[in-house]
């Protein structure tokens, strides 16, 4: 494999990109050796510049669901730019892309756009701060929400300490305004909650968590969050970047059937462009700025051609509800495939899977939380991501992300994915 481009690219990428790249993961720190740099991508897989094909398990971090270059995609993007790339006005298609949303989501009753994910949690920070007129959030270890200041919280090993920030730039008094709970774990979300009395203004959890690799509830734990919220009057917020339209038509809370008071989105609702939304109970989202006093605002929100990209992908998805059974039969293969391996090599590392969402953890223990996540082998997942790498499979650069499947992935890939798993295997 050839990549001298890539590393040549990436030489100069560190003259005037902080660290060569434009997001930390890509820099491939945990896993070792230097980013591959991508030209193209089409189907199943990615391109890089030095023309190395690469089976991708990333899929853009979750939105290209329907793969890469997706026709009708692609036609609707091009159609929206012939009209102008950017009004910073109102446009037909975002009104049209919102009643959509509010029909595939059960808990959806109005949504606002904005720019990317990240800012879809911020902003809902802030209205359930606005709404309830209460200071304080309560998140998960190990759950992710972006890089806004209340989500770059540490706490220790008590779920009762207060925060400290994890980030330089990141203030004490803001810190302290994020309380911690491991995830699945009910009795320390009552200590927290009972312990900050009539203070929490929202619960925020990833419904299935993907930066810790791909961690599921427990049988009870959404439900459980949704009681105490409604006991204590917390507002519960479902962050659904990754999966919302990806688990089903209407995201993880459909599929486990647990209705948040507030839900995020983001790229998967404009077909993987630079995207993300906020919505939930009308008398919440009345809150907003212009119609109420929660201020949100954003110059581009509602950009046209991110909205003609998602308005075609997610009236795809919804008019085709095969299209989840198809991508949850191509991820049980590659999972079946990959404990078959495991058991011939008398192996017991961890396997998580929830319809196109699966993740391989190296360890023997059950990987229910941030704690257990962390007791996997990283050196040995490095080891592996750079094998495939190698061999023509692109896996997320770190143990503790979630891969995603496409439906452009069909059996020559699903038995390439497999046989790589084996030979690095047989050769470790």
């Amino acid at each position: 494999m050839n990549i001298a481009t890539s590393k040549e690219l990436f030489e100069r990428a560190k003259d005037y990109i902080p660290g060569g790249v434009n997001s930390p993961v890509r820099a491939f720190k945990a896993v070792g050796g230097d980013p591959i740099f991508f030209a193209k991508a089409e189907g199943a897989y990615m391109y890089d510049e030095d023309g190395n094909a690469y089976i991708d398990l990333i899929n853009s971090w979750g939105p290209m669901i329907l793969g890469h270059a997706n026709r009708g995609i692609e036609e609707a993007i091009f159609k929206a730019v012939i009209g102008s790339p950017s009004f910073g006005a109102p446009s037909r298609m975002e009104v049209e892309l919102a009643e959509l949303i509010t029909e595939m989501v059960p808990s959806i009753e109005k949504v606002r756009m904005v720019n990317s994910g990240t800012e879809a949690t911020m902003s809902a920070i802030r209205l359930a701060r606005g709404f309830t007129k209460r200071d304080k959030v309560l998140k998960f270890e190990g759950c992710y929400h972006g890089h806004g200041d209340s989500f770059l919280i540490a706490a220790g090993s008590g779920a009762m300490t207060m925060g400290t920030p994890n980030s330089p730039g990141v203030t004490e008094g803001t810190a302290k305004d994020t309380l911690l709970a491991p995830f699945n774990d009910l009795e320390k979300v009552r200590e927290v909650v009972a312990s900050n009395k009539d203070q929490v203004a929202a619960i925020i959890v990833e419904p299935v968590a993907g930066n810790m690799g791909c961690v599921l509830p427990e049988p009870g734990f959404l439900e459980g969050l949704r009681s105490i919220c409604d006991g204590e009057g917390i507002l519960l917020i479902f962050d659904e970047v990754m999966t919302g339209f990806r688990l089903s038509s209407g995201g993880a809370q459909e599929v486990f059937g647990v209705r948040p008071d507030l839900t995020t989105l983001g790229k998967i609702i404009g077909a993987g462009m630079p995207v993300g939304a906020y919505g939930g109970r009308k008398d919440i989202m009345d809150f907003v700025s212009p119609q109420g006093p929660v201020y949100q605002a954003g110059t581009l929100s509602g950009n046209p051609v991110a909205m003609a990209a998602g308005y075609a992908q997610l009236s795809y998805l919804n008019d085709h509800p095969e299209v989840y059974e198809k991508l949850e039969k191509t991820t049980l293969k590659i999972m079946d495939g990959y404990k078959k391996v495991l058991k011939k090599h008398k192996l017991n590392y961890t396997m998580n899977q929830i319809g196109s969402m699966i993740s391989l953890f190296f360890t023997d223990q059950k990987v229910i939380d941030f704690e257990t996540a962390k007791t996997c082998d990283t050196d040995l997942f490095g080891k592996y991501f750079r094998y495939n790498l190698d061999n023509g499979v692109y896996l997320p650069p770190s143990q503790f992300e979630t891969w995603f499947i496409s439906t452009c992935i069909g059996g020559d890939e699903v038995n390439k994915i497999i046989s790589t798993f084996e030979d690095f295997l047989n050769q470790s």
